[in-house]
C-alpha cells in the first residue's frame, strides 16, 4: 500500500493544532498555580491571616508550631474550593488538556494510517506517543485525585517539551525497514512507551519533591531558604511526593519488564538470539537494573528521599542516554532513529 500523502499531512497539522493548545494549557495551569487556593495570592492571604491572629486565651503566645508555614493539605473532596480566578484557570486547563490530548492522538492514529503500520517506526514516531502517554497518565492522575490539578504546570510543561522535541526530530512518513516489518514492534515498543510516559511523570514529581524537601530541611533548621527552593513553599508535602514518585515507578517498572522481555523474544526471531549486548540491549539492561534498585532498596532498606529520589532521576536519565545517544550517536542492530 503506497503512502498516503493527504493523511501524513493532516497528522502533521494536528501535530501543530495538539502543540499549540499544550502551550494553552501550560499558561492556564500556570494561572491556577498562581491564583489558585494553594498559589501566591492564597499563600500571601493565609501567611497574613496567622500575623493577625489573636493570642491564645490567658495571654500565651503562639507556639512554634502555629507559626509554621502552611503545608498544602489535600482531602478526598473537591478541588473546587479555592478562589473563582483559581477555577476558572483550572477548569480551563484541564480542558485544553483534553483537547490537546485527542489532537495528539489523532496525531498519531493518522499517521499509523497513512503508512499503514503502526506509528512508533522511528524516533519522531516514538517521541510523540511517550508525551500522548505522559499526557494520559497525567489526566488519569486527575481523575483519582483532581486536588492536585494545580501542579498540572510541572506535569504538562515536559510534554510541551517532547512535543518541540519530536519536531525538531521530524521524519518523512515511510515504510519501515524489514528488520521491523513484525507484529513485535506493536508489542514490544508500544509497551516501552506507554512505560517511559509514566516514568517521565515520576521524574516531575521527584524533582518536585527535591524542591519541596529543601524548603522543609530550612524550615527544619530555622534558617531562610534560598530563592530558588521557596518555589516549593506551594507544593505538597514532600513525604506525599515522595509516595507519588515510589508508586508511579511500581507502576511502570513491571511494564518496562516485560518491554525488555518482549524485545528479548524478537530479537531471537529476528537475529536468532535472544540477547547480544548491542548498545540498545546494554542501556535497556542499565535502566532496568537502577530502576529495579531503587524499589529493591525502598522495599528492603527502607530508603526514602533524597537518596531514593536521586536514583530515580539517575534512572530516567540513563533511558534518555539510550534514547538520544544510542540511537542518534552510537551504531548498532538498534540504529532506526529515521533521521538523516
Amino acid at each position: 500500500m503506497a503512502i498516503d500523502g493527504g493523511l501524513a499531512s493532516l497528522s502533521e497539522s494536528l501535530w501543530t493544532a495538539a502543540t499549540g493548545t499544550y502551550m494553552l494549557a501550560v499558561v492556564a495551569y500556570t494561572g491556577e498555580y498562581a491564583f489558585g487556593k494553594n498559589g501566591r495570592i492564597a499563600k500571601t492571604s493565609a501567611a497574613q491571616a496567622s500575623v493577625r491572629q489573636p493570642a491564645l486565651v490567658g495571654g500565651d503566645e503562639p507556639g512554634p508550631a502555629s507559626q509554621a508555614p502552611e503545608q498544602p493539605r489535600f482531602s478526598a473532596g473537591s478541588v473546587e474550593s479555592g478562589n473563582a480566578a483559581g477555577r476558572r484557570w483550572g477548569r480551563a486547563a484541564v480542558w485544553l488538556t483534553v483537547l490537546a490530548a485527542l489532537f495528539h492522538a489523532g496525531s498519531v492514529a493518522l499517521r499509523g494510517i497513512a503508512v499503514d503500520r503502526v506509528p512508533w517506526g522511528n524516533m519522531y514516531e516514538f517521541t510523540l506517543v511517550v508525551g500522548l502517554m505522559a499526557t494520559v497518565t497525567w489526566l488519569a492522575t486527575l481523575v483519582k485525585m483532581p486536588q492536585l490539578r494545580y501542579l498540572g504546570l510541572f506535569a504538562m510543561m515536559p510534554v510541551l517539551l517532547v512535543m518541540f522535541l519530536a519536531g525538531t526530530l521530524y521524519t518523512k512518513a515511510t515504510k519501515l525497514v524489514p528488520a521491523l516489518q513484525s507484529v513485535w514492534l506493536a508489542i514490544h515498543v508500544s509497551v516501552v512507551a506507554v512505560a517511559m510516559g509514566i516514568l517521565l511523570i515520576s521524574a516531575v514529581i521527584t524533582m518536585l519533591y527535591l524542591v519541596r524537601a529543601r524548603i522543609e530541611r530550612h524550615a527544619a533548621a530555622g534558617s531562610a531558604p534560598t530563592r530558588f527552593a521557596t518555589l516549593g513553599s506551594r507544593l505538597p508535602v514532600a513525604a506525599s511526593l515522595d509516595k507519588a514518585a515510589y508508586r508511579t515507578v511500581a507502576f511502570a517498572f513491571p511494564l518496562y519488564t516485560a518491554g525488555v522481555i518482549f524485545g528479548a523474544i524478537w530479537a531471537e526471531a529476528a537475529w536468532g538470539r535472544y540477547w547480544g549486548w548491542d548498545p540498545k540491549e546494554t542501556w535497556a539492561f542499565i535502566s532496568w537494573v537502577v530502576y529495579a534498585t531503587y524499589l529493591h532498596a525502598r522495599a528492603t532498606a527502607g530508603w526514602k528521599g533524597n537518596r531514593a529520589a536521586y536514583i530515580n532521576l539517575l534512572g530516567f536519565g540513563t533511558m534518555v542516554f539510550n534514547f538520544f545517544v544510542v540511537n542518534i550517536v552510537i551504531s548498532g542492530l538498534h540504529s532506526y532513529a529515521g533521521l538523516t
